[in-house]
């Protein structure tokens, strides 16, 4: 079977991540199941050649892995989908990894995102983080939010990502959508011109490094509103994440300036079902003065007690949503433990 049959294939089973590693068969994963796509096992010389065939297929040099070891790219199939690919080196070898990413946009009440998510499109200034493990619907959940900006507001949109997702028309709004490092160098560098080109909106694919963290925060006090994600899971531990990456001597103001611009955290992890399926559940963290005050004082222990009393209910408990699945019958009681910010104070709700 051919690497474009191969790609067709996966689409067609609904699974998320094709995995083309030496020593196994082609594998996809379907919701929490790995399935093979080929027979029997590859070796070294037949990977590559796939590996090569997806370069070719993205128009793009192989030299870019010899070189650094690993690369990231997108790449799409005419009538079959996008991709976003991670190719590497390992153990002498070459392998590559593809996520699955639809031509169409998400539609947000199919990925049960809830409405006050959606409600942060109406922000017109701060910052915006979508937090989770990878593979947790960050960048679905972002672009939900850009199209519905796009969609009702007369706006210019900026997206920087590694590597571009989901495209995005012009409606109301006009985008612009730059891909590091194919447009842009850097993220930092990317995010630094977007200042000057007259933005409303600037979605960061990612904060990765202090420069990049450090013109975010820049780009949300000076009136923009700046969408991005962060790798971690619950508000109180991105608010952490943030101040640490900081040097010692400048937390106190970073926590400061954070208090200031931060408007809201979102936190979502896709938590496996009864039924073998799998199911988003999110945390909504939005910053009152209760909130704002936390965070200057860095006392962000007490955010999760904030949150899950569910006195501001324009926040939503990750725990309480866990809670709400099992007694619906869609998780099971030690599932939503795994998953709980606070397993012993669940447990004893449950």
């Amino acid at each position: 079977m051919g690497l474009v049959e191969l790609l067709r294939k996966a689409v067609s089973l609904g699974g998320s991540d094709i995995f083309i590693i030496p020593g196994s068969g082609v594998m996809v994963k379907v919701n929490n199941s790995m399935q093979p796509l080929s027979e029997g096992k590859l070796m070294p010389a037949e990977i590559e050649e796939l590996v090569h065939g997806i370069y070719d297929l993205a128009d793009r040099d192989f030299d870019h892995l010899i070189r650094d070891g690993d690369d990231d790219f997108s790449f799409a199939i005419k009538d079959v989908s996008r991709f976003r690919c991670n190719a590497y080196k390992q153990r002498g070898t070459v392998a590559a990894i593809c996520r699955i990413v639809n031509f169409a946009l998400p539609d947000a009440s199919a990925m049960h995102i809830p409405p006050q998510v959606m409600e942060l499109a109406n922000l017109r200034s701060g910052m915006v983080l979508v937090t989770g493990p990878a593979g947790s619907g960050k960048s679905t959940s972002l672009a939900c939010i850009v199209d519905k900006i796009n969609s009702e507001r007369e706006a210019h949109i900026i997206t920087i990502e590694d590597p571009i997702e989901y495209l995005h028309r012009h409606k109301k709004s006009l985008v612009s959508q730059r891909e590091v490092p194919n447009d842009a160098a850097t993220f930092s560098r990317a995010l630094r011109a977007a200042l000057r080109q007259a933005p409303d909106v600037v979605l960061l694919g990612e904060m990765r490094d202090l420069d990049t963290i450090r013109t975010a925060i820049t780009a949300a006090e000076t009136g923009h509103l700046l969408l991005s994600t962060l790798h971690t899971i619950g508000a109180a531990k991105t608010v952490d994440r943030i101040v640490d990456t900081f040097p010692a001597e400048q937390q106190a103001q970073i926590r400061v300036q954070l208090s200031m611009v931060l408007r809201a955290v979102v936190s979502q992890r896709l938590v496996p079902t009864k039924d073998g399926g799998r199911v988003p559940v999110f945390e909504l963290m939005t910053v009152n003065p209760a909130i704002q005050n936390m965070i200057r004082d860095g006392r962000t222990h007490q955010i999760d007690n904030v949150i899950f009393g569910g006195s501001d209910k324009s926040m939503i408990s990750m725990d309480a949503e866990l809670q709400r699945l099992v007694r619906e019958g869609t998780i099971t009681r030690d599932m939503a433990l795994l998953h709980a910010v606070n397993p012993e104070t669940l447990a004893k709700r449950i």
